[in-house]
């Protein structure tokens, strides 16, 4: 750090956090493998529904019991974790979370939770870049862009996309695209991604898939209405996904939580086994157009020739895949969100093709919307629709059909949009205020304090004192605002020079006129503990040049107009300078 400037500096960082943040990758999909292959042994055909009952509740509760009796340290949900750190806790992440994620995420997916290793993966990484930048004591932007640039390899490695890494990164996490950035994450991306090559093998495409029917403009109105489809669906999955997380945050007994929630998650995956794990084999049979995986181990198995009944476990595990990841997230499972979205699109791209099939409206190819709808579905979900069309053409090799996967993926974004304005990922954030990666302005207004900001040179005056008390007081002071207290420091009220100026030259009211006649309670207040962002708001509504700061009711000092512009511009400067 002595002998390297900032720049080189930085680009050394990126290649260490991308390099750690792929063997964090390579170790959780190797950790999973590992714990689904000691769970096949001994199983038989006609045990394994209700194998497939008992092993989520098994490895959720393995989870919670690591992270209660052992890590005793809450492990949060990957992505948001992320957004929330670079929002409030100044781009920290507790060291824990360097490994915890890994734990309990193998042992949640291992044992067969619904839900993916994206977010844990991303979690890892940020982690590991989080505490490289402490470690070497670099500042919030620094730490900021090594957060962006673990995010970029766990998603590349896990992946083996580099390019959906980069695109995911400036999509979801809300990294600046400056020169400052992006040669960074392209070095993370591209470390990241050769790590997974080394330790997984070369293969680029995740899921093999062979375009057989080329793109036909005949066929953009479908292409269209898939992704208005899509967003209908992710408009449920956002809206069911937070109405169950609400509803396990009611209970408060962590086992009674964790029995609901794991005994509801297998019920649900004995009755429909296609729920089962992330549901990358699901995934892999739809873009061959094979919907046989909804019958397998299944107790409806005998009625596979029955359009109906066809029709309608599609739509069941597309409904229910949403409530089984909810569900795995509530009980105390830790995973990700992007492999439930992949498995839904898949199947809602499956469902509609077979239905346009069947009415006889048109011949569609049941592969590539199966392939599309998974671009539709990440664009709605996680409102990314860039990472959407990069990320599947990249994982499938699906790249002559880059013209209907922008349709459909635009199409899904716009229609979500009109019912939510945020995605899974930032949600809750942004209902407490806390969202700042996607608006610069929040950023700039978040890392100022308003303590920071209190200006205390105010002369104060008691509310019995005269009005020759206060004009010597005016007269040794260089303000016009005078707080009136209490002895002990409660705020009564102010006194405006301007609204006294008609009297204050006539000595005959000096001792007839008291203060308390004089003041008024300013409106509004601000509380020291308040954001910056509502203080701006009662700024600009109020139209006044100072503010009072009260903490329950005591004086504190005023916040002024002039001070937060100049700090808000000084911040400004140096989060956009290269």
């Amino acid at each position: 750090m002595r002998h390297i400037s900032r720049r080189p500096f930085m680009l050394i960082m990126s290649v260490i956090v991308g390099i750690s943040a792929g063997l964090g990758a390579v170790i959780i999909k190797n950790s999973v493998h590992l714990v689904k292959e000691i769970l096949k042994y001994g199983i038989t055909h006609e045990s394994i529904n209700y194998l497939y009952f008992i092993y989520p509740v098994i490895g959720i509760s393995l989870a919670v019991i690591f992270i209660k009796y052992i890590l005793k340290q809450p492990v949060n949900h990957g992505i948001p974790t992320v957004l929330h750190s670079i929002a409030k806790q100044n781009g920290k992440i507790k060291s824990h979370n360097m490994f915890s994620s890994i734990i309990t995420s193998s042992l949640t997916v291992g044992f067969g939770g619904s839900i993916g290793l994206e977010g844990p993966t991303v979690a890892t990484g940020a982690a590991i870049g989080a505490n490289i930048g402490r470690l070497f004591h670099l500042n919030y932007k620094q730490i900021t862009l090594l957060l962006g640039c673990a995010s970029t390899a766990a998603m590349a490695a896990i992946f083996k996309s580099p390019i959906a890494g980069v695109v995911f990164t400036l999509e979801v996490i809300m990294i600046d695209l400056t020169t400052y950035s992006l040669v960074p994450l392209l070095l993370a991306s591209i470390s990241g991604t050769v790590v997974s090559y080394l330790f997984l093998g070369q293969t680029t495409i995740l899921y093999p898939y062979a375009i057989k029917e080329a793109f036909q403009m005949s066929n953009i109105p479908y292409y269209i209405a898939l992704g208005v489809m899509c967003g209908f669906v992710s408009v449920y999955f956002t809206r069911m996904f937070m109405f169950i997380e609400g509803f396990f945050k009611k209970i408060q007994n962590l086992y009674k939580k964790l029995i609901v929630g794991a005994l509801s998650l297998g019920t649900l995956i004995f009755f429909f086994p296609s729920l089962y794990g992330e549901g990358y084999d699901a995934i892999n049979s739809c873009l061959s157009g094979d919907y046989s995986f909804l019958y397998d181990n299944s107790i409806i198995a005998g009625y596979s020739d029955n359009f109906i009944v066809l029709i309608f476990i599609l739509l069941s595990i597309i409904l229910l895949k949403v409530i089984a990841t909810s569900v795995t997230f509530g009980s105390g499972g830790v995973g990700g969100i992007f492999a439930p979205t992949l498995f839904i699109g898949s199947n809602v791209g499956l469902l509609f093709s077979l239905l346009i099939n069947r009415l006889g409206i048109a011949n569609l190819s049941r592969t590539n919307f199966a392939l599309i709808g998974m671009a539709g579905l990440i664009a709605g979900v996680l409102h990314a629709p860039l990472t959407g069309i990069f990320l599947i053409a990249d994982i499938t090799g699906g790249y002559q059909l880059f013209v209907p996967l922008m349709i459909t993926a635009a199409f899904s974004y716009i229609t979500i949009r009109l019912f939510e304005r945020n995605s899974v990922y930032t949600i809750q954030l942004a209902n407490r205020k806390e969202l700042i990666t996607h608006d610069k302005d929040k950023a700039v207004l978040s890392r100022m304090k308003v303590t920071d900001l209190i200006e205390t040179n105010f002369s104060c005056i008691n509310s019995d004192a005269t009005l020759g008390d206060l004009v010597e007081v005016i007269s040794n002071s260089n303000r016009n605002i005078f707080p009136v207290l209490e002895d002990d420091g409660t705020m009564l009220g102010i006194v405006f020079v301007n609204d006294i100026r008609h009297i204050i030259f006539k000595p005959e009211l000096y001792d007839t006129t008291f203060v308390r006649a004089l003041m008024f309670m300013p409106e509004p207040s601000v509380d020291p503990d308040e954001s910056m962002e509502d203080i701006a708001e009662k700024f600009r509504m109020s139209g006044n040049f100072n503010l009072p700061v009260l903490k329950n009711g005591k004086y504190l000092g005023f916040v002024s107009r002039a001070k937060v512009f100049s700090s808000y511009r000084q911040l400004l400067k140096k989060f956009s300078e290269d």
